[in-house]
């Protein structure tokens, strides 16, 4: 993210109306690789490959906030790898992470790994501190402390299934098992924090949160998100969570939360509602169904009718309701950033146009 978008969301997050209203997305591998034109597997193991497709991306599409911008991830396996889990790689596939974890009695066996030296981790930072010459020559900087989120963790270790069913059967275990991997993550933020003095976001991904029930999210989710995200000094504070269900926009003040990416299942006045005034929305196209199966046609009605629907336009970046999916064009790229271009920003009290 170069200096200039970098201001204009900090001026976003302190609710100025910014004309155009801005345009950002998460991209990482799903997306990247096949836009680019080279195999997903090159993109995780060459730096240079990895490096010229986010220039690619940077330069093609030089008005979108690319978030967290330039991220070194390697899927679902970044942060599961610290802990031993098994990393399967293929050519053009996701990388799969297998479960670590085949009962919750084998969470004493558990300790926090070093986010020095264990894992994947150790190349996430090698790889930016090789590029961030590169990155910064572009005019862009490294923005975001980024990782999974503990929830998101410890599915991947125990499985989804047998974690969300540990809440309500094995309630001491997992709160162990939330606990080391709070401590692992706080250690990973500070760490990128410290490594890259231009750090001045967190940014975690957890869509497991977003099955919980009012009182789960209370006991085993509030208690873990919100040292993390109290665990720096910075000024944006990123979550995504595109999972249905509506638990998370409730909870997003008290966990620090001021910039959010959800589920396109809801409706943008329906979480404004929920988060409260203070919070950016980062929303809420179809990413499947439109932004990547949709014609340029489509993507443009569904952006122009979205944005005629909401009464005011303040903290909003328009956006799809989560990531960027695989085989989403250049074509309906341009027609999302056309139809937003054309849009009269609205603020709060004024009738739209």
């Amino acid at each position: 993210m170069t200096d200039p978008q970098w201001h204009n969301l900090l001026r976003v997050i302190g609710g100025d109306l910014i004309e155009p209203l801005p345009v950002g997305l998460i991209v990482d591998s799903p997306w990247l690789p096949g836009w680019a034109g080279i195999s997903m597997f090159n993109y995780f193991a060459d730096d240079q490959a990895w490096l010229e497709t986010n220039l690619k991306a940077v330069r093609r599409f030089a008005d979108i906030l690319f978030l967290p911008g330039f991220w070194a991830e390697y899927g679902m396996c970044t942060e599961p790898s610290a802990f031993g889990a098994k990393c399967v790689w293929r050519e053009n596939a996701f990388p799969a992470v297998e479960k670590s974890l085949y009962d919750h009695r084998d969470i004493r066996h558990i300790k926090k790994p070093n986010c020095r030296t264990d894992g994947l981790l150790p190349f996430v930072i090698r790889r930016l501190q090789h590029c961030r010459a590169a990155i910064e020559a572009a005019g862009h900087r490294i923005r975001f402390a980024t990782a999974r989120g503990p929830l998101n963790i410890a599915s991947h270790l125990l499985g989804h299934s047998e974690f969300l069913l540990g809440i309500k059967t094995q309630p001491e275990e997992t709160h162990r098992l939330l606990t080391i991997i709070t401590d692992f993550l706080i250690d990973w933020i500070g760490y990128q924090a410290d490594t890259f003095d231009s750090i001045d976001g967190i940014f975690l991904l957890d869509d497991l949160m977003g099955f919980l029930r009012e009182d789960d999210f209370r006991q085993f989710a509030l208690p873990y998100l919100k040292p993390i995200y109290g665990s720096r000094e910075v000024r944006v504070r990123f979550l995504h969570n595109d999972a249905f269900g509506m638990v998370t926009a409730r909870h997003l003040a008290s966990m620090g939360v001021n910039l959010f990416n959800f589920s396109f299942d809801h409706d943008m006045s329906e979480v404004r509602a929920a988060a409260g005034p203070s919070v950016v929305l980062l929303g809420n196209i179809p990413p499947r169904d439109v932004l990547a199966q949709g014609s340029p046609a489509d993507v443009r009605q569904s952006t122009s009718a979205m944005l005629d629907s909401w009464e005011d336009h303040r903290r909003i970046i328009v956006s799809c309701g989560g990531g960027v999916p695989p085989d989403v064009s250049s074509e309906n790229l341009n027609a999302l950033c056309s139809a937003v271009a054309e849009t009269q920003p609205v603020p709060s009290g004024r009738p739209q146009q």
